[in-house]
């Protein structure tokens, strides 16, 4: 059986992100893991690391 391909094949690559701290990304406040999931997706479309 072939390999499933993560997420249905989507990839993400952050290796192109140089410029970017975990408190640009999150804040310097408390997060549910919810609403990390959420700052974390509004990271990768505003930096278009979705291939």
């Amino acid at each position: 059986m072939a390999a499933r391909k993560p997420f249905g094949g989507m990839t993400i690559n952050f290796g192109s992100v140089s410029d970017s701290t975990l408190g640009e990304v999150f804040g310097n406040g408390k997060l549910a893991p919810s609403e990390m999931t959420k700052k974390i997706w509004a990271f990768i479309k505003r930096k278009g690391l979705m291939g």
